[in-house]
């Protein structure tokens, strides 16, 4: 270690370079392991409480997960029926919506046409070969799409696998750990442990609670202006708030885009106001009480991780981007060599009052 320490800068850049390519190649090529590893590894931490519940009752461990897994997954199905039935109403309902979509795209061509005076048949010719173009790139898009959603029925097969795989195992992998570690480190090993565990749980329970009022906000407000669909819309929504910036972006497109085609144009202003004061609740309120300041990661931290596992793992890595750096700044904050870089992934809040007790 003193050793790679008095090696020349340049020499040492280098090797942390090739550390980071090596790495992240193995992310990318592995991650059709790595992915439901991570999701079961995550929801196993949510489930260990119940589990451990059930095996202070002096039940076997094997069937208390199985009777905790079984639960998650019927309501996990109960919610996909539920969501299935709004699909296959959206699904009628398209062809009604295209021909809206049609009508608003027509009049939407008449105001530019007058506006900017335009001829008509250049915007529309414009329009076709923007057509023609998205759909010669198509095949690609299905082909990637076709294999995402493989991927994903794969994962579904293979989370509750490991989930239990991992819930049953836990206290044989603590052990490692702790062994890993060695004898002297013993009692330090065991307190992060215990202590990581307990803000990851809190964290991520906080993180479902969130989701679960931001859903009932949208489904609300949805359902109060009128907008079809608003219980499918309010859980899209809701989900696509996880990932930071990005994912409410897509969630307010998505709203306005339903309220344009289905209601009077000034809907979409109804929408946009509504998501607005939903985020404003959201940011102010529900995050600092739920999820708490703890593991609250700064904006540039979050954006570069929610891009870097879109790259990474695609959808998938957009979900876990978020809960899987906050895991790790939590366990950054608790080792004295990487509580610098907990202090680079935190919130700016974090700095300032860094500075305070450095004034003082």
């Amino acid at each position: 270690m003193n050793q790679f320490l008095k090696l020349p800068f340049y020499v040492k850049a280098f090797v942390l370079l090739t550390g980071v390519y090596v790495l992240v190649s193995i992310l990318s090529i592995a991650g059709s392991l790595i992915v439901p590893i991570l999701f079961a590894g995550i929801i196993a931490v949510l489930l260990s409480p119940a589990v451990r519940f059930l095996v202070k009752r002096r039940i076997n461990r094997a069937v208390a997960i199985a009777i905790i897994l079984f639960i998650v997954l019927l309501l996990f199905a109960a919610l996909m029926l539920l969501l299935s039935t709004q699909l296959t109403n959206l699904n009628d309902a398209l062809p009604q919506l295209s021909d809206k979509f049609n009508e608003f795209s027509d009049s939407a061509i008449n105001w530019v046409s007058a506006t900017f005076n335009i001829e008509k048949e250049k915007i529309t010719n414009r329009i076709e070969q923007s057509k023609v173009e998205l759909l010669d790139g198509s095949n690609a898009a299905i082909g990637f799409t076709l294999t995402n959603m493989g991927n994903g029925l794969a994962m579904i097969f293979l989370i509750p696998v490991y989930t239990f795989m991992i819930l049953f195992y836990q206290p044989h992998l603590l052990q490692f750990i702790r062994r890993a570690t060695g004898n002297a480190n013993q009692e330090q090993t065991t307190e992060l442990l215990g202590e990581t565990k307990t803000i990851i749980q809190h964290y991520l329970v906080g993180l479902f609670f969130e989701f679960l009022i931001v859903a009932a906000l949208n489904i609300m407000g949805l359902f109060a202006l009128g907008i079809n669909y608003a219980l499918l819309l309010g859980i899209a929504g809701a989900l696509l708030n996880i990932i930071p910036y990005i994912g409410g972006l897509i969630a307010l497109i998505l709203f306005m885009i339903i309220a344009l085609v289905t209601k009077e144009p000034v809907y979409v202003i109804y929408v946009a106001v509504l998501y607005s004061i939903i985020q404003f609740v959201d940011n102010n309120f529900i995050v600092p009480r739920i999820i708490g300041a703890k593991v609250k990661l700064n904006a540039l931290v979050s954006l570069i991780g929610v891009i870097a596992g879109a790259a990474l793992w695609g959808i998938s890595g957009m979900f876990l981007s978020i809960p899987v750096i906050a895991i790790l700044k939590l366990v950054c904050d608790r080792i004295e060599s990487l509580k610098p870089f907990g202090f680079l992934l935190g919130e700016i809040k974090t700095v300032k009052t860094v500075q305070r007790k450095i004034k003082k």
